[in-house]
């Protein structure tokens, strides 16, 4: 019985691609040494980096944690160490184009760089931004329209991740986009990295096409792992070959 269950047993589909090169750049990750809960030295550092190379990536934009009380972080900080690890890259002969931008919790602490246009952005003002996964705030969507009136593009930092979205007609979602806020994807949330919830919302916010980025979030060599895994993985495929995805815009 078992060698003809096995015979019939319906097979999981999988992806055709071999790397992310597709891709080209990636916009989410934790790569300066020692100033969030990303990578712990520069060797670490450089590891990581490397790992994201051979995955095809031909531009990396890190992006440490601001967030009050957590990781105080400055634009000043973060560009201090995105030259010493550019150093870094040169002397260890990694070719690679790197920068930095800042992943933003919004909390009442981000309005007065708001007005003081004190953020730090990427390309045409885009910033990214995350939420707590805890709780909603009520004041989640007066942020965004104070960071979208005053010329900012909002990109929403995984989606997928915050549990009091979640629903079957993805109807807060489509209230942020209807806002002007823009999403981007953990790759490893197709793995099931961050539990079923994420994941299945990961796939549901695919099919209904409201990705516009997909990264890395790249903390640590596990990361890395589930990283790699998820390049067989045929909803990255799919969200991949999107002809609207904007990683692009980076390049």
């Amino acid at each position: 019985m078992g060698l003809f269950s096995n015979l019939f047993k319906k097979k999981e589909p999988v992806s055709s691609l071999t790397d992310l090169s597709a891709i080209g750049v990636d916009l989410h990750s934790h790569l300066l040494p020692g100033i969030d809960d990303g990578s712990k030295s520069m060797e670490e550092s450089l590891i990581l980096i490397k790992g994201l190379c051979d995955l095809g990536y031909r531009k990396i934009i890190t992006s440490p944690h601001i967030m009050s009380g957590g990781y105080n972080n400055t634009p000043e900080i973060i560009l201090s160490g995105r030259d010493k690890v550019r150093e870094a890259l040169k002397e260890a002969g990694i070719n690679v184009e790197f920068d930095a931008w800042a992943e933003y919790y919004l909390d009442e602490t981000i309005m007065p760089k708001i007005e003081k246009r004190n953020l730090l952005t990427m390309r045409d003002n885009y910033v990214l931004v995350e939420l707590s996964y805890l709780m909603k705030s009520f004041s989640t969507t007066t942020y965004f329209y104070n960071l979208i009136s005053n010329g900012y593009k909002v990109v929403l930092a995984h989606p997928e991740r915050y549990p009091y979205y979640y629903s079957q007609d993805l109807d807060e979602y489509k209230m942020l986009k209807d806002h002007g806020v823009y999403f981007q994807l953990n790759i490893s949330s197709l793995t099931g990295t961050y539990g079923q919830g994420a994941r299945s919302t990961a796939e549901k916010l695919i099919d209904s096409e409201m990705i516009d980025f997909v990264a890395t979030d790249l903390h640590n060599m596990r990361h890395l792992g589930y990283i790699r895994e998820s390049v067989k993985l045929p909803y990255l495929e799919k969200v991949i070959g999107y002809p609207k995805l904007m990683n692009k815009v980076f390049l």
